[in-house]
C-alpha cells in the first residue's frame, strides 16, 4: 500500500517549465512554453496529495477528475490519464495551454495553502500532447438515433456540444462562418500560445466521432435559425457564436487610419496568416510605434504579435495598475521579458491625427485609484492637469468585446438588454429546440467555461429530444423514469 502523502513528504518546489529565450522568441511565432517532458511531469505528479474531497474538481468548470488523472499519470498509465480527462474535457492539449488554472483548479489546490499549487494545467497539457502524439481518441460505439443537430459556431462551446450530441447518436453538423474551424482558438490566440497544429488535432478527433464541419457558412445570412428548424430538418440547434464584436473607446480620433481592434489584428495575423505577407494575400499595415489599450489576455496577445511583426516599439496603456490587470500573470511576465513597455495608470482621451488622416499620437491622462467599483477593483479616476501626448502611429483597442449581433438581427430569438442571447437554466432559448451557450450568453469567458456551457446545453438538448443522458441515469428514478422526464412524452409526426 502506498504511503500517504503529506505536505512535508511531497516535493516542495513546483517543477519549472522550459521556455524559449525571450530575445529569440520575440522574432518568431514558435510556442514559448515548451511543456513538461516525461520526467518533469512525473516529478510534478508526486506533489498531488490525492485529497479525499478534492476542491480542484469543484474549481474546474467541467469537473475533470483531477486526482485520478494525476494518479494514473504518476503510475505511467498515460492512456488511462487521458481517458479520465476525456470523460469531461475533449480539448486537454488546448485547455492545458490557455485556461487560467490559477483562478480555477490550481487556485483552490490544498497544496497551494502552504506551497506553490500543483501544476495541474501543465500536467493536463502533457497528457493532451501525449494523446496527440500517440493518436489516442475515445470513440464510443454509437447507435444512430435519427436526430439531426445543428451547431452554429465551431469555438470551444460549439465543439463541446457537438461532441456530446454525436456520442448520443445524433447526426451533427457544425456551421462555421470562417474558412477554417476552431473559432476563437484559431483566430484569437497566436501560435506562440496555442499552435494551430494542436487545434487541428483536436478537431480531427471530433471528425472521428462523426461530426461534420461546414465552413464559409454564415448563419443568419445564408439561412436563419428558424429555417434550420423549419426547413433544413434539424431537430435541435445550438448557438455558440461567441462575443467577437469589438469595443471601441468612443473618443475623438477613433476613425483615423491606424486605429483598429485587437480582434481585427489577431484575426488577420492568426487565421488569415497576414504575418506571412506578401506570400499570402492578406495585408496588415503595421506602425513603427504601436500602443495597445487594455491589459487582458487579448491585449497581451496583440502586444506580442505586433512585436513579432516588426514594430520597433510596442507599449501597453492601461488605466489601472499591474495588480488589477485581468491578464494571466504568466502572459504579463512573458510580455515584460520580450521588451513590451507598460504604462500603468494611463488612460487615452484622444487619438491625434496628421493632415492625411493618419495616427500621429495619442493624448492621455494620468490616473489614480479610488474606492473599489462594482467589479471589486479600485476605481480609476483622472488626475487633474496630468494630460500629456504620447507619440504612436498605430493604436490597437483591446478593451473587451460584445455579442455578435447577426443572430439577434436575423431571428426572433429573445435577447437581453446587452444584446446577448437569453437562455434558461438548461440553456434553452426562447425558440423551441434552440439552445445557446458560451460567450454569446454570458459575455467573454474562458475556454473551459465555454466548453462547460456547451456540455450543459447538450444535456438540455438530450432531454428536449427525449434521449437518455448520464445525468438522467444518475438522477433519482421512480419506476425507472428519471424525475426530470416524468409526465413527458415526445411525439414524432410522420
Amino acid at each position: 500500500m502506498a504511503k500517504k502523502r503529506t505536505i512535508r513528504s511531497i516535493p516542495q518546489e513546483r517543477t519549472p517549465v522550459r521556455e524559449l529565450d525571450p530575445v529569440e522568441r520575440a522574432t518568431n511565432f514558435e510556442e514559448v512554453n515548451c511543456g513538461y517532458d516525461e520526467s518533469e511531469a512525473l516529478l510534478e505528479a508526486e506533489r498531488c496529495l490525492f485529497c479525499p474531497e478534492p476542491r480542484c474538481v469543484q474549481g474546474c468548470p467541467v469537473g475533470i477528475d483531477i486526482p485520478t488523472f494525476i494518479q494514473k499519470l504518476g503510475a505511467k498509465d498515460y492512456r488511462g490519464a487521458y481517458d479520465t480527462i476525456a470523460n469531461t474535457n475533449l480539448l486537454p492539449a488546448v485547455c492545458g495551454r490557455v485556461c487560467p488554472q490559477e483562478n480555477q483548479c490550481e487556485g483552490v489546490c490544498i497544496v497551494g495553502e502552504s506551497l506553490a499549487p500543483v501544476a495541474i494545467g501543465r500536467l493536463e497539457r502533457f497528457v493532451g500532447d501525449r494523446a496527440i502524439a500517440e493518436g489516442w481518441v475515445n470513440v464510443p460505439l454509437v447507435e444512430p438515433n435519427g436526430f439531426r443537430v445543428g451547431v452554429v459556431g465551431s469555438g470551444p462551446a460549439g465543439m463541446a456540444c457537438a461532441a456530446d450530441m454525436a456520442k448520443a447518436g445524433c447526426e451533427v453538423t457544425v456551421f462555421e462562418a470562417f474558412h477554417q474551424p476552431g473559432g476563437v482558438l484559431r483566430y484569437g490566440i497566436p501560435d506562440f500560445r496555442l499552435p494551430n497544429s494542436v487545434v487541428d488535432a483536436e478537431i480531427e478527433n471530433l471528425k472521428k466521432l462523426g461530426v461534420r464541419f461546414q465552413c464559409n457558412t454564415l448563419v443568419g445570412r445564408l439561412f436563419t435559425i428558424e429555417q434550420m428548424i423549419e426547413e433544413l430538418g434539424f431537430h435541435a440547434v445550438f448557438v455558440g457564436t461567441g462575443a467577437g464584436y469589438p469595443t471601441m473607446l468612443g473618443i475623438p480620433g477613433d476613425s483615423l487610419n491606424g486605429v483598429l481592434s485587437a480582434n481585427e489584428l489577431l484575426t488577420r495575423c492568426n487565421l488569415m496568416r497576414a504575418r506571412d505577407f506578401p506570400n499570402v494575400d492578406t495585408p496588415l499595415p503595421l506602425g513603427k510605434h504601436v500602443a495597445v489599450v487594455g491589459a487582458g489576455n487579448t491585449a497581451m496577445d496583440a502586444l506580442r504579435v505586433c512585436l513579432r511583426l516588426g514594430a520597433e516599439k510596442v507599449s501597453c496603456v492601461y488605466r489601472r495598475t499591474r495588480a488589477e490587470a485581468p491578464a494571466r500573470a504568466e502572459e504579463i511576465h512573458h510580455a515584460e521579458q520580450e521588451g513590451i513597455e507598460f504604462h500603468w495608470l494611463t488612460n487615452p482621451v484622444e487619438v491625434l491625427g496628421d493632415d492625411q488622416g493618419n495616427v500621429r499620437g495619442m493624448r492621455c491622462v494620468r490616473m489614480e485609484l479610488a474606492e473599489p467599483d462594482a467589479s471589486g477593483r479600485r476605481r480609476p479616476v483622472p488626475v487633474a492637469g496630468s494630460e500629456f501626448d504620447f507619440e504612436v502611429d498605430e493604436v490597437v483597442y483591446a478593451i473587451g468585446t460584445n455579442a455578435n449581433p447577426i443572430i439577434g438581427q436575423t431571428s426572433s430569438i429573445r435577447l437581453n438588454r446587452w444584446g446577448y442571447l437569453e437562455a434558461d437554466a438548461d440553456l434553452a432559448t426562447s425558440l423551441a429546440g434552440v439552445f445557446a451557450g458560451g460567450d454569446i450568453v454570458t459575455g467573454a469567458a474562458t475556454v473551459i467555461e465555454a466548453m462547460g456551457a456547451g456540455r450543459k446545453a447538450a444535456v438540455g438538448m438530450k432531454r428536449y429530444l427525449g434521449l437518455p443522458s448520464e445525468e438522467d441515469a444518475a438522477a433519482e428514478t421512480e419506476f425507472g423514469i428519471p424525475g426530470g422526464r416524468r409526465n413527458f412524452a415526445r411525439v414524432r409526426v410522420a
